[in-house]
């Protein structure tokens, strides 16, 4: 058997450049996914919009030490005092003397619910009657 390594050199560059031109492809498809999923992502966010004098809730962090199903791990309200450039709160309190600082992330506004009087029940099936016993 005689190996021609000339066609055999031409058949392996040509595999590879088979191999790069899906690279690329993967590389594209890849990348307009990413971007589509960024956009979405961007859609779907929220901004907190927080002014002085607003009211808002604390994240304590330490409540993950111990454990309860029912414990809140909002604490607050708090008032803000100031903001940073750069994100940070400055809080007062009734509770505490003083005021502090604390990141923009660990904080969400707190909103008061509106007092409407008595809520009226509306039951969808009637209950069953009671049998009477005689």
């Amino acid at each position: 058997m005689n190996f021609d390594f000339d066609v055999a050199g031409e058949v392996r560059f040509l595999q590879m450049s088979k191999l790069g031109d899906l690279r690329f492809e993967a590389y594209e498809s890849s990348k307009i996914y990413k971007d589509q999923t960024n956009k979405w992502h961007d859609a779907i966010i929220v901004k907190k919009y927080i002014g002085l004098g607003d009211l808002i809730l604390l994240f304590n962090s330490k409540v993950k030490v111990f454990p309860g199903k029912l414990r809140s791990r909002w604490s607050g309200p708090f008032k803000v005092m100031g903001i940073s450039p750069y994100g940070a709160f400055e809080l007062w309190s009734d509770e505490e003397e003083g005021t502090f600082k604390v990141n923009r992330q660990r904080v969400k506004r707190y909103y008061e619910g509106d007092d409407k009087g008595p809520i009226e029940v509306l039951y969808l099936r009637e209950p069953f009657p009671k049998e009477e016993t005689s």
